[in-house]
């Protein structure tokens, strides 16, 4: 596993939907806060799967870019 990727996630606890997931059903986003080593995130249709891994500044600089809807659909 490189860097950037968290095995075994599902055994983790405190998983939760991010604010900014969709509506829509089979559409979450979830994050683990308080981890150690960073900021895991991954999607809740495939919790055994590995977890993308996020440095706290990179995270931050994601979600500043998520809140001024820096990510629109392409016309």
């Amino acid at each position: 596993m490189n860097d950037h990727a968290l095995s075994g996630t599902s055994t983790l606890r405190g998983w939760r939907k991010s604010s900014y997931s969709g509506a829509e059903a089979g559409s979450c986003l979830e994050v683990l806060d308080n981890y150690p080593a960073g900021i895991p995130v991954r999607d809740s249709k495939t919790p055994h799967a590995p977890a993308l891994l996020f440095p706290p500044p990179h995270w931050s600089a994601f979600i500043t870019a998520v809140k001024d809807e820096a990510f629109r659909p392409l016309p």
